[in-house]
């Protein structure tokens, strides 16, 4: 056959040599056991020498035969490309076959064993008949020739089918790249078992119990009886020691895949009983090691996560380690607890400890509803981030929605705690995130002006009634937040050069400023 060149370096053409030699081979084979069994049964019991009458049954018409073949081969070969060349498309095209696609190409070695077997079953249609139509051979002749050449078929079927199916793992694995776990299987082990038995045993041991129907000649009744009986004892027998056998193999990896699909779904508690001594064992000890590893990342992850972030961790996880950052336009808001110091004399540790904690979970749960992340906890305070890592472009927005819905959470937490309070400060401007620190040990940040001028924000708001200042850059960047804001003027901040324009929420006290 003439095959084509085609991308993925040749896969195509390779498997599809690949496939007509094994087709050639099965051929080849399933004649050889035609020949040598048609040898054996047609003259079983026999005295007589091979004679034309008592020959296999391809030898009657040896020419006939060799055309017929010939003719077979044109005929299973080019629907055989065709076949397989259809079921390859989507590699031709360069694109992802489709489920049809994809099943379509893993029944092609059953497609090409059956087109095989049909060429085989014709000749045995074709000689059978011809036997007793042409040459005058009785009926019975003509059927021991038909069940000759079946056996041959059978063989050449069974072997074809093994063959191209290892040939196809290549464009099966090209296949199957990215298809889902629950896909309906074509390729079970009971049927992998099944089909190896019936080559290996099935087939000659139905040959043995068919000897009878083919022998001519003066065979010794007993002797066949005790063939034809063994025969059958090891068809059933063997047929349903391979059935028990399969299910011991298909069971327990039904197992494996049933806690897979758990896996998949997000159930990372699966576990499969080991019931096993060999290698379906050590699959099954390998799933439960594989079940409690993920376990073990995912708290690993989960704890990374609680540190520096959730999406600092996925970033982190997913390009890991690089010092050094980026500039990002951001918005920080930062909130410091007022009074800490004297809390701290006033109380025990552990309520000095739960009042911190109570503090910062309002903190995190009104910043991470509105998108942001809480950077670092510096004693008795914290900084928020918006922007960044991850890209937003209303981060602004964000940022003052957070700093009005976390003075309501603090109000409401000073119920609880008395005495709690604390001043906000949020800043907007482009600053460098990223990476500090050095290889084995760093942290993700942001750096620059607006932290500096959020944490002096900060300061100045605890001496405000409001308890909430926001700097002009930050109302430039959202105005849809205006209404909610008002203008207090400029004031001084510690540590810097100029004032700062600063806005408080609409229902805070107007104090001038100092």
């Amino acid at each position: 056959m003439g095959w084509k060149a085609h991308p993925c370096d040749g896969l195509v053409e390779r498997v599809g040599r690949t496939m007509g030699i094994c087709l050639f081979l099965a051929n080849v084979v399933g004649a050889v056991v035609e020949f040598g069994y048609g040898q054996l049964a047609f003259n079983a019991g026999s005295r007589a020498c091979v004679s034309c009458h008592n020959a296999p049954a391809l030898l009657h018409d040896a020419p006939l035969a060799a055309m017929y073949f010939a003719l077979a081969s044109l005929v299973i070969g080019w629907w055989a490309e065709r076949s397989y060349m259809a079921s390859v498309a989507w590699i031709d095209e360069g694109r992802v076959p489709s489920d049809a696609e994809r099943d379509g190409l893993l029944r092609q070695p059953w497609r090409l064993a059956k087109g095989a077997f049909l060429a085989w079953l014709g000749a045995a249609l074709l000689f059978g008949i011809g036997s007793v139509a042409f040459y005058g051979r009785p009926v019975s002749h003509g059927a021991r020739v038909g069940l000759d050449i079946v056996v041959g078929g059978l063989t050449t079927a069974a072997l074809a089918n093994l063959l191209v199916e290892r040939a196809f793992r290549p464009v099966f694995a090209a296949a199957l790249v990215g298809a889902p776990s629950t896909r309906t299987t074509t390729f079970t082990i009971r049927r992998r078992l099944l089909r190896a038995w019936v080559l290996g045993s099935g087939i000659p041991l139905a040959g043995v119990a068919l000897v009878p129907a083919l022998a001519e000649g003066g065979s010794d009744r007993r002797i066949v009886l005790l063939m034809t009986v063994l025969a059958a004892i090891g068809l059933i027998g063997g047929l349903a020691t391979i059935a028990v056998a399969a299910e011991s193999v298909a069971d327990p990896l039904q197992s494996v895949r049933a806690g897979m699909a758990e896996v998949e779904s997000g159930d990372l508690t699966a576990a499969v009983v080991v019931d096993d001594g060999g290698e379906v064992g050590l699959l099954q000890s390998g799933f439960n090691a594989m079940a409690a590893g993920l376990r073990d990342r995912q708290e690993l992850q989960d704890l990374f996560g609680r540190h520096v972030g959730a999406e600092v961790a996925r970033r982190a996880l997913a390009g890991g380690v690089s010092l050094g950052g980026e500039q990002r336009d951001v918005t920080l808001l930062f909130v410091d607890m007022i009074g800490s110091t004297a809390l701290a004399e006033e109380r025990p540790a552990t309520e000095v400890l739960a009042v911190l904690n109570a503090f910062f979970a309002a903190a995190v749960d009104v910043v991470g509803a509105e998108g942001g992340w809480v950077n670092k906890f510096e004693g008795d305070a914290a900084l928020a981030v918006f922007g960044a890592p991850g890209d937003q472009p209303d981060h602004a927005v964000r940022a003052l929605r957070a700093a009005r819905a976390l003075r309501a959470a603090l109000d409401d937490l000073a119920a609880a705690h008395p005495g709690l309070d604390a001043g906000i400060g949020v800043s907007s401007g482009v600053v460098a995130a990223g990476n500090v620190g050095a290889e084995e040990r760093y942290e993700y940040t942001v750096i620059g002006d607006p932290v500096n001028e959020a944490a002096r924000l900060t300061e100045r708001a605890k001496l405000e009634p409001g308890r909430v200042l926001v700097a002009g850059s930050t109302l430039a960047r959202a105005r849809s937040e205006a209404r909610h804001w008002r203008e207090a003027g400029l004031v001084e901040l510690r540590g810097r050069l100029r004032p700062t324009q600063v806005y408080v929420p609409v229902d805070a006290p107007i104090v001038a400023p100092a």
